[in-house]
């Protein structure tokens, strides 16, 4: 096992973390800027109003992206086991 095959590796893994998790930063990301706008517009400043849009927002993503979400894991995982024989020898 060379290094450029665990660098390689390594890159693989950070690129699937960063795959999975874009759509629930981004589901975040959008609630929290439609609710901080709806604060400023109706001027309610509550802490905790945040939290449950948001919830909601990862959860229903997660429910849409999850099939996806498991089959880019899966898949990865897989490629990963196979390899590993021609790692090894």
């Amino acid at each position: 096992m060379t290094p450029s095959s665990v660098i390689d590796i390594g890159r693989q893994a950070l690129e699937i973390t960063m795959m999975m998790s874009a759509p629930l930063f981004l589901a975040a990301l959008v609630t929290g800027l439609l609710v901080s706008v709806f604060q400023a517009a109706t001027q309610i400043n509550e802490m905790t109003l945040t939290f449950v849009p948001k919830l909601l927002a990862v959860f229903v993503t997660m429910v849409v992206a999850g099939p996806w979400m498991i089959t880019l894991i899966t898949d990865f995982a897989r490629r990963l086991l196979e390899s590993i024989p021609a790692l090894i020898g």
